[in-house]
């Protein structure tokens, strides 16, 4: 199959929502047909490298679940699916990534639920679409505390840290991962954004946060524009 073949299915499959062969996909006939992890893999063997399926098959199959979402196409259990397909394919190329070190990718973010709050799909789901974007994301998990979210941006040498909470008495937790971050000497070289139901970007603001995602897809274009710019958002 051509490199271009390839990449359309990619896509199609990620808009489709399928892991794999055995997936049904949001439309019919797709059961059997090879899915993400299966081309992904097609696509390696065939010579095609990270950097490409991460960015024009993966990362684009995202934007566009991203815009039938904006159009109201697609819904969250659609753009859920989608990322399941896209971590699928971010799994089966680990090894190569791995291999061709860090220096295609666009960063380094810390991904964190504050502590006290147990919610994560808003977190998993921003995690997966930020990796098929082309970061290098380390996922801390759910009820983290400040001092540990700031440990790790330090130990892993971080240009990102990602906040995330359900509950506005654990959405004030945020503020203390940036003083945390202040502390360590790190704030000036760690840009900070944050998400969930109670936040916003006053609040974003209100703690020094230097930026606000009011859903997934838009926390993936601030993070871009934080990194390129260098500075606030």
């Amino acid at each position: 199959m051509l490199k271009e073949e390839l990449i359309k299915r990619i896509v199609e499959n990620v808009l489709q929502g399928r892991r794999n062969k055995d997936d049904e996909g949001i439309e019919e006939d797709y059961v059997g047909e090879p899915g993400v992890a299966e081309l992904v893999q097609e696509a390696l063997d065939n010579g095609i490298d990270t950097n490409t399926i991460l960015l024009e098959a993966l990362s684009k199959g995202m934007k566009q679940v991203g815009e039938k979402y904006e159009t109201g196409e697609y819904f969250i259990p659609d753009m859920l699916t989608a990322a399941e397909a896209v971590e699928a394919g971010m799994k089966v190329m680990e090894p190569h990534l791995a291999s061709a070190g860090e220096s295609e990718r666009k960063g380094k973010v810390i991904m964190a639920t504050v502590e006290k709050d147990l919610h994560d799909i808003g977190k998993n789901l921003v995690s997966i679409m930020l990796k098929g974007a082309g970061f290098n994301v380390v996922d801390l998990g759910i009820d983290v505390p400040a001092a540990r979210i700031a440990e790790a941006a330090e130990q892993e040498k971080a240009d990102l840290v990602g906040l995330s909470a359900l509950l506005n008495t654990t959405m004030v937790n945020m503020e203390d991962v940036v003083k945390e971050l202040e502390n360590k000497g790190l704030r000036d070289k760690v840009k900070v954004i944050i998400g969930g139901a109670p936040t916003s970007d006053d609040f974003a603001a209100e703690i020094g946060a230097d930026g606000y995602g009011k859903d997934a897809f838009a926390a993936i274009r601030v993070a871009e524009n934080l990194l390129q710019s260098g500075g606030k958002n």
